[in-house]
């Protein structure tokens, strides 16, 4: 690979300036950037043959107006060549994820999706919903569209296969059936009311279950309930009779399943106005796991090939492809899309745009969900651009904000105290952009809000300061809400004032009279608080964004709080993870008879070396 760094022309701009690369480029393939005046990249592209694709943009005319746009603004380029166009594929995404430059097409939902995950490290495994790497032992299904499609999946394998979910330290626990047991939603290994060898065929239906093979777990079921009833076993009966009208419920609570098709991933795309949605349905094992709908930026006029080529690229950036990928239109460069999924999943991948059959009618169904899908964002996205530009009028601002952060903190007499900010924009809330602040100083402990809020300002600007000193990026607010009146506007100003930010306008929303929903008086630098008439769509507008930021606050606040009842001294040993955590309160039972054990005992739990024993031995008994 090789990078023959950025090129500037400062006298000559657009197909001019590109023709004039065109001499020091060959026939490699690579990846190119087109830059602007201000060194902000516009587009990166890649090529099979890099003269022969940037020969392209120095034609004067032939162009689409998205593209003449994109090279009437180039005023520099770079170049970087590789060794194959797969490898010039990969490199174009990565950098597109970097960098997002405003004329490709952007991904911006990149959260990883939830699998079911059956343990393998336990005689008595668990079932659980799963998210994140796969370092764990055990078998792992999915992807499932969301984490309520994996909790309905959870709860009817619950019925009609009895598995615990409970986690081992609260197995090792136990000493009575949990209420779960009592609901027949768990054969209750924990208290012996089931053997490990029954406990591991229910394991065996289950794991078959979620690979499909639904119709030889009811043959399995109903020959059971056959042979207990033959030999007088009624409740053994009845209990296998309830778990196969379970199964049979979960079956058809299912809806349409693909016969034909035993794994794969239905992409549909449809485009208008310029905006796109893509809908993906996940089937696994001849079910249909959900479906997630995704809003690509589309690069300023792309077409369906290149948005659905963008797409598939970066969606698969860190998740195994399927098998075979439904798509609704064809991809740019299919070959080299095709190629990059099946490296990545270590296996061959196919893309096809089905016409006729069970294949065509999924596609079909999902294009119809990105239609409708669409349809209500663009009727969203009309009515959240009314309220900014109603934001904008009632607390004068130049222009609609195109992102509010929201400022709010949380604690409970100063102990785990926590900052919350949330953005909104024009598309809703940004919650991916959500953060979190645990709150550092002994403003905290003190119960100080203005301190707490001194913190959180000054962590967050003084790290955009740092990231973007001349303030190009979108990551910028051009409105601050606080919660507050006059008092912590005055204290917020003051704190934008020592950062040298103090020109972003910023609004403090108070209580008002008799702390009253819809009384609300709003507070700016140097202004007399005024407020808005009680049925003003801007004041429910504010309401919603100030409780949203109330309900994060509160969250970050709560599971810092269950973080710290759950802590035990274990946390404190070096070299002792979540993993050895569990393994020894799994086996000890809790973390004072963990402090109590010889180096003998604790050597006996799986993962405990004779070092790493001695080493929390030591911790408990030689610290002073």
């Amino acid at each position: 690979m090789q990078d023959d760094g950025p090129k500037t022309a400062p006298d000559k701009t657009g197909h001019d300036l590109i023709q004039d690369y065109l001499r020091t480029l060959d026939g490699s393939p690579g990846v190119y950037r087109m830059l602007n005046g201000s060194n902000e990249v516009l587009y990166v592209g890649k090529a099979r043959n890099l003269r022969a694709r940037v020969s392209n943009y120095a034609r004067p005319s032939g162009h689409s107006g998205r593209i003449a746009r994109m090279i009437l603004e180039t005023a520099s380029m770079m170049f970087l060549t590789t060794r194959t166009e797969t490898e010039a594929l990969l490199l174009e995404q990565n950098l597109i994820k970097q960098l997002k430059p405003r004329y490709n097409v952007l991904l911006r939902d990149d959260k990883s999706f939830p699998n079911i995950l059956i343990g393998a490290d336990h005689a008595f495994p668990m079932i659980k919903k799963h998210r994140g790497k796969r370092s764990e032992k055990g078998a792992y299904f999915g992807p499932f569209a969301s984490a309520g499609a994996v909790n309905r999946t959870l709860n009817q394998l619950q019925r009609v296969f009895l598995l615990r979910t409970c986690t081992d330290a609260m197995f090792a626990g136990r000493t009575r059936p949990c209420l779960l047991f009592q609901i027949k939603r768990c054969a209750g290994p924990c208290v012996g009311r089931v053997s490990q060898e029954d406990y591991a065929r229910l394991v065996q239906d289950a794991t078959r279950f979620l690979e499909g093979k639904t119709t030889t777990v009811q043959a399995d079921l109903a020959a059971s309930m056959a042979e207990a009833a033959e030999a007088m076993e009624y409740e053994r009966a009845a209990a296998l009779r309830d778990r196969i009208k379970a199964l049979t419920q979960v079956q058809s609570a299912q809806g349409i399943n693909p016969r034909g098709v035993a794994e794969a991933d239905v992409v549909a795309l449809h485009l208008e106005g310029g905006q796109a949605c893509v809908q993906v349905f996940f089937i696994r094992a001849n079910q249909s796991w959900g479906n997630r709908d995704f809003y690509p930026k589309t690069g300023a006029g792309a077409e369906e090939p290149e948005i659905l080529e963008a797409f598939l690229s970066q969606f698969y950036d860190d998740k195994e492809p399927p098998r075979l990928i439904l798509l609704s239109h064809p991809v740019d460069n299919e070959d080299l899309v095709t190629q990059l999924l099946s490296d990545r999943a270590g296996r061959k991948v196919e893309l096809a745009v089905p016409q006729r059959g069970e294949k065509a009618e999924l596609v079909e169904n999902a294009a119809r969900n990105a239609r409708e899908s669409l349809a209500r964002k663009m009727a969203e996205s009309s009515t959240q651009n009314k309220l900014l530009a109603g934001l904008a009028e009632a607390f004068d601002l130049d222009a609609p904000p195109k992102r509010i952060e929201v400022y709010d903190n949380s604690h409970i007499q100063g102990t785990n105290a926590v900052g919350g900010m949330i953005v909104a924009g024009a598309e809703g809330f940004l919650k991916s952009q959500y953060r979190k602040f645990n709150i550092k100083s002994d403003a905290g402990a003190n119960s100080d809000d203005f301190g707490m809020m001194k913190e959180v300002l000054t962590r967050r600007f003084e790290r955009l300061l740092k990231e973007d000193p001349e303030r190009a990026s979108e990551a910028w607010p051009d409105l601050l809400l606080i919660d507050g009146g006059a008092g912590q506007v005055s204290a917020v100003a003051g704190i934008m004032a020592e950062l040298g930010v103090d020109d972003i306008p910023m609004v403090g929303v108070a209580k008002g009279v008799d702390r009253d929903h819809g009384k609300e008086e709003f507070h700016r630098p140097g202004e007399p608080p005024f407020a808005l008439r009680m049925n003003d769509p801007v004041l429910y507008f504010v309401q919603r964004l100030r409780d949203e930021a109330h309900r994060w606050a509160i969250g970050a606040h709560r599971a810092k709080r269950a973080k710290a009842v759950s802590a035990t001294p274990l946390d404190d040993i070096p070299g002792v993870g979540a993993t050895r955590k569990r393994a020894l309160l799994a086996h000890f039972g809790s973390a004072k008879a963990v402090s109590r054990a010889a180096t003998e005992d604790l050597m006996a739990v799986t993962g405990i070396s004779e070092a790493m024993a001695r080493q929390i031995h030591d911790f408990f008994h030689d610290r002073g």
